[in-house]
């Protein structure tokens, strides 16, 4: 159907920095630079600048980033890694290729894993912990790497949904081993198709995803170190990725913005909770504007039926997918916000014309 106001809207997106992006394209393709040349570089040298890590290493995707992370922090058959029970299954579905064990532990209201739940789940076996910062939202990592160093646990940020998110000052993608990034086109920093990278402070974990990326070859040498995969991020993704992340800080004010106005346009609505965040340590950048309500499938047929883009994460937990083969040991937070949780429109494309009416469509929902 036709939108009044989409989810996220590349046409419009495109047109605010047309110009840039077609020097980049024209730039890329008259010189032929298509695999591995200096675009490639320049984004992964300003993404490891932009996020505070030495490294950052272009792959094809989020699920690629993560499942390379796992494998250079070591992981593999016979250990466990702690992850959230409410993510994407990508979190989980890297784990599990490398031959890993994922240990589900349930979320707290924030939709961030619950902190004070990890350590009951910790064993012997326990090897590493895969902290997800949903929706723009960075857990607390103090907290998360304390109990790392006190059990020697590898941390594997899953930050696919946080790119400039803080806590304390210091960025989401910074914290762990690795920092893990999704270039999908609905991210704060989305591509035009599918994209990914890993960021990092150690030069052995950033060479060896660098060899993992191109089927375990040293491009220097031209030795095949091992076998690897082919998740190379490409060159033309790269150039345009590089244009977008010069214009992230004004965007994320911009989110921020527009998260303040259904802050106030929302507060008090119905049985609405929405996404605040009051404490001054975390700076959230609101890659999802996500409110609850016990009225969702009708709250979502509603903003449909009067053009308003939306999107439920997820209305099915991962975990109740019998071909994934995961037990389900309870998780009374993650089964409500399954049930509760929609995502209302927010992007930089976003006139304040079509967040009022963002509002008003959810205030009418709700007098009906």
């Amino acid at each position: 159907m036709s939108y009044k106001v989409k989810f996220v809207d590349p046409v419009k997106n495109y047109n605010l920095i047309k110009d840039e992006i077609d020097n980049a394209y024209f730039e890329v393709m008259s010189k032929g630079d298509l695999i591995l040349r200096g675009q490639l570089n320049s984004f992964e040298n300003n993404l490891a600048e932009f996020v505070g890590t030495k490294y950052a290493v272009g792959v094809n995707s989020g699920y690629d980033a993560l499942h390379l992370s796992v494998i250079c922090a070591g992981l593999g058959p016979g250990d466990e890694v702690i992850v959230p029970a409410h993510t994407f299954v990508a979190s989980v579905s890297a784990i599990v290729n490398a031959g890993a064990t994922p240990v589900l532990v349930d979320v707290a209201d924030d939709s961030n894993i619950d902190l004070d739940q990890i350590e009951d789940v910790i064993t012997d076996k326990t090897r590493g912990i895969m902290p997800v910062h949903l929706n723009g939202l960075i857990c607390d990592m103090e907290c998360v790497m304390d109990i790392a160093e006190r059990h020697n646990l590898m941390v594997i940020e899953d930050a696919c949904q946080t790119l400039g998110g803080m806590f304390k000052g210091k960025r989401a993608g910074s914290w762990g081993l690795t920092g893990c990034w999704s270039f999908y086109p609905f991210k704060i920093l989305g591509g035009y198709g599918d994209g990914g990278a890993i960021t990092t402070n150690d030069k052995d974990v950033a060479l060896l995803a660098s060899r993992l990326r191109y089927n375990g070859e040293d491009r220097e040498s031209g030795e095949y170190c091992g076998h690897g995969y082919t998740c190379l991020l490409d060159n033309l993704q790269a150039a345009f990725l590089d244009v977008k992340l010069k214009h992230l800080p004004d965007w994320i004010i911009r989110r921020r913005q527009i998260a303040g106005m259904y802050h106030a346009g929302l507060a008090n609505v119905g049985d609405l909770s929405l996404p605040i965040c009051d404490n001054p340590d975390v700076h959230h950048i609101y890659q999802n504007y996500v409110v609850r309500t016990r009225q969702r499938e009708e709250m979502f047929d509603f903003l449909t039926e009067n053009g308003v883009e939306t999107l439920v994460h997820w209305r099915k937990p991962f975990y109740h997918h019998e071909a994934l083969g995961l037990e389900d040991k309870g998780f009374p937070v993650t089964e409500a916000i399954s049930n509760e949780v929609i995502s209302l429109p927010l992007n930089v494309e976003m006139s304040d014309d079509e967040v009022e009416y963002v509002i008003d469509t959810v205030k009418k929902f709700f007098i009906k």
